[in-house]
């Protein structure tokens, strides 16, 4: 699902400059769970954004689905990302001033979907993440974990090949981050293929792969056991 080939990604700080990927390489195959961890710093998020179209190298490729995406146009790489990547990221970047169901239904809006599908849609997915009674809450009127799987139902809705996350669960108490690992486990049971950037050594533990990062360098690439629960 996803190839990554010698990809570098350097940061220019005035006069100097910050290589944050060095050289990095791997495969990812389609329906994996895969946690992305490391110290502040390693390079998890820099690598997450370059994976998700978020950001482009300064050198190497990045393929999904087949596709060399690093060759992708402005516009291409958006309606790339518009129908075939999801994202969860740990401040929620949902909309204030819409409810949950509007929030949800935003990106099959965007790609054309009519409105009573879209509406029916985001329902669903609202539904696969427990929030059958929120669809009309605003985000002011929910908890922190609730806006949490708002997020994951806007991510999900338009069934994505491609889940991202970055630390989703870094603003959350642990009865709540409990929650959104368990939809990512049963996404993943059903064949989601998902890329996770985690600082907590048991959340990574959850997924079914982990690779490492070092100061830009991938330091470990391990198969995990998958857990039942």
């Amino acid at each position: 699902m996803i190839k990554v080939k010698n990809i570098t990604k350097i940061f220019h700080l005035g006069d100097s400059e910050l290589v944050a990927l060095k050289d990095i390489s791997f495969n990812v195959t389609s329906g994996q769970f895969l946690a992305i961890t490391g110290l502040s710093g390693s390079g998890k998020s820099t690598l997450l954004y370059q994976l998700s179209l978020l950001d482009s190298p300064n050198q190497g490729n990045v393929n999904i689905d087949s596709i060399n995406v690093s060759s992708l146009s402005n516009e291409e790489r958006v309606l790339f990302r518009l129908k075939n990547l999801g994202y969860i990221f740990q401040d929620y970047a949902i909309l204030p001033m819409l409810t949950a169901r509007e929030n949800v239904m935003m990106p099959l809006l965007m790609q054309g979907v009519p409105e009573s599908t879209a509406n029916k849609r985001a329902k669903e997915a609202l539904v696969k993440v427990d929030l059958q009674d929120k669809f009309e809450n605003l985000p002011s009127q929910l908890s922190g974990g609730q806006q949490q799987r708002v997020s994951i139902a806007r991510a999900i809705v338009h069934n994505p090949k491609i889940l991202f996350a970055d630390e989703p669960t870094a603003n959350l108490d642990t009865a709540s981050s409990k929650k959104v690992l368990k939809i990512f486990l049963d996404l993943h049971r059903l064949g989601q293929t998902i890329v996770m950037v985690t600082h907590e050594p048991e959340y990574a533990k959850l997924a079914e792969r982990n690779i490492e990062l070092r100061d830009g360098k991938i330091i470990s690439d391990k198969l995990l056991k998958i857990k039942s629960k």
